[in-house]
């Protein structure tokens, strides 16, 4: 019988129906388990939040490890803390719905000037500006794994023209080596693509001044795909506008400039904080635990230490 440990009530029952095959134990890395369990665990389902250092270092007491499941669908923070010998993989797929309806929130709210909307209803103040549409513009989606194809999906039936850009160029997908190029033409640039050094700073000061002047930037992957500082000084001299559900540093302090730069939203990344969560994560993880049942990889595969 497969051990596998799951960190909430929630996934417990959602999986109860392989107990007949799968020994589920509750373990949200708080305390140790039994040493007895604790030699029977070869998979441990992480939670739906940002574990602590001192958390991860209690997989070490299962020796028989084999497989660490991330819920999330970046996997550069749990990389360097996964034991030795042990396959991790990753939620790919998990948040892509969930985050793709709040960037495709954030570009509404922005174009569609709702924060001012809103200050102007609490003022009682009748707020009628003409505003951008979303229709017939020019959608730069940079990233083309299942984040980037669902904001794709649900931007169609919007009648933007969509440009995408991935690492390497393939069947309507520019390479990322053509990104100088195609920036100067984008009203939006939407970035999903996933943390990582090639990534890091991917919208610096050249990149962000090749964009036109009113463009708006949504960055719903990591915060360190733009270089804030650069990104500040463009929104403080009222030439771009963004949307951020993801910032450098994160969280913000209190008294972060950004928090207060003009034409700016920001969400604490929110992208993938629903109620969907739940059941895409357990989806997820008895499509999983059939595949090591029949001695099969799972899904996901990201990494093996």
């Amino acid at each position: 019988m497969l051990t596998v440990t799951v960190p909430d009530l929630d996934l417990l029952a959602r999986l109860s129906d392989l107990s007949d095959r799968v020994e589920l134990v509750l373990w949200d890395l708080l305390e140790p388990l039994p040493a007895e369990v604790a030699q029977r665990v070869e998979v441990v389902q992480i939670g739906h939040y940002w574990v602590q250092p001192e958390r991860w270092r209690r997989l070490a007491e299962a020796p028989n490890l084999r497989y660490v499941l991330l819920p999330s669908a970046g996997f550069e923070h749990a990389l360097p803390r996964i034991p030795k010998g042990v396959t991790l993989c990753n939620g790919r797929g998990v948040h892509s719905a969930g985050t793709a309806e709040l960037a495709l929130a954030l570009i509404l709210a922005s174009q569609r000037g709702l924060v001012d909307a809103l200050d102007a209803q609490r003022q009682g103040r009748w707020h009628n500006p003409e505003l951008p549409s979303l229709a017939d513009r020019r959608v730069l989606v940079v990233g083309a794994g299942s984040l980037a194809q669902a904001i794709v999906d649900r931007l169609r039936p919007f009648e933007v023209e969509i440009t995408q850009v991935a690492r390497t160029a393939r069947g309507g997908v520019h390479g990322i080596a053509e990104l100088p190029a195609l920036l100067p033409a984008a009203d939006i640039v939407v970035l999903a693509v996933p943390g990582s050094a090639e990534t890091h700073h991917l919208l610096d000061a050249a990149a962000l001044a090749a964009l036109p002047d009113g463009a708006l930037v949504v960055n719903v992957a990591r915060g360190g795909v733009v270089d804030t500082a650069a990104l500040l000084a463009e929104l403080e001299g009222g030439r771009l506008r963004a949307a951020l559900d993801v910032t450098d540093p994160e969280p913000l302090s209190p008294d972060h400039p950004l928090w207060h730069a003009p034409r700016t939203i920001i969400t604490a990344h929110q992208g993938g904080n629903s109620d969907a969560t739940y059941s895409r994560v357990a989806a997820l993880l008895r499509s999983q635990l059939e595949h090591l049942l029949a001695g099969e990889q799972p899904e996901n595969v990201v990494a093996r230490t």
